[in-house]
């Protein structure tokens, strides 16, 4: 039952993680303006997202945009999208995969062998979809954040900052990777669950063949 425990604290642990997932590509806040240097104007804040740029005012007012073209965002931004919309399916997918291979439910329950193989599958796509994607997504995101933030030629109330869907990706993204670990780590061999009889002491006397 240990075992059956740990899976389903991985599960919760993924679950959780593709809700984060979900939110981040949601959420407008990818990056937000700065107010370092001599960008002294606090009167709105402006945050821009995957899907829209909203304008903040000091009033409490916030006003947001879809962008009308996809061709003209840059390259982070179709990379983003893309790789976020990716690691979501491939998190939905693992948790159909992972739930038919957990103990705790009764598909495949008359073969272990293979219902262990179906979790660690589920925990393997959990890893690849959360490492690859959604890491890569945020990351890229984030460099290209941090990268035109220390440009010199980069004019200062054109430089922006990491915004909380940025944090909200990368936490995500940890907990999917941790949770799929832990299915991973729950697949038990084959060989552990055999018994062998004990050798015979007759076997290997010379003249224990006779009538």
């Amino acid at each position: 039952m240990a075992n059956a425990g740990l899976q389903l604290l991985g599960y919760t642990l993924a679950s959780l993680g593709l809700l984060g997932l979900i939110a981040s590509t949601a959420m407008p806040e990818w990056k937000m303006s700065s107010y370092a240097g001599d960008n002294i104007i606090t009167a709105q804040a402006m945050y821009e997202g995957l899907w829209q740029s909203c304008v903040s005012q000091s009033t409490g007012q916030l006003q947001c945009k879809t962008y009308d073209s996809l061709l003209q965002l840059p390259g982070e931004v179709q990379g983003a999208r893309a790789l976020m919309i990716l690691a979501a399916f491939l998190c939905g997918i693992s948790l159909l995969v992972t739930a038919v291979g957990m103990k705790c439910t009764t598909c495949l329950s008359d073969n272990t062998e293979l219902k262990n193989k179906v979790a660690m599958a589920g925990g393997v796509l959990f890893i690849i979809a959360d490492k690859v994607c959604a890491l890569s997504a945020t990351s890229w995101y984030g460099e290209n954040i941090r990268r035109k933030f220390f440009d010199p030629f980069t004019p200062t109330n054109s430089r922006y900052e990491f915004g909380k869907a940025l944090y909200v990706g990368w936490g995500a993204s940890a907990l999917a990777v941790i949770g799929g670990s832990m299915l991973c780590c729950n697949c038990s061999s084959k060989a552990a669950g055999k018994s062998y009889p004990p050798p015979s002491r007759a076997a290997g006397r010379p003249g224990t063949d006779r009538v």
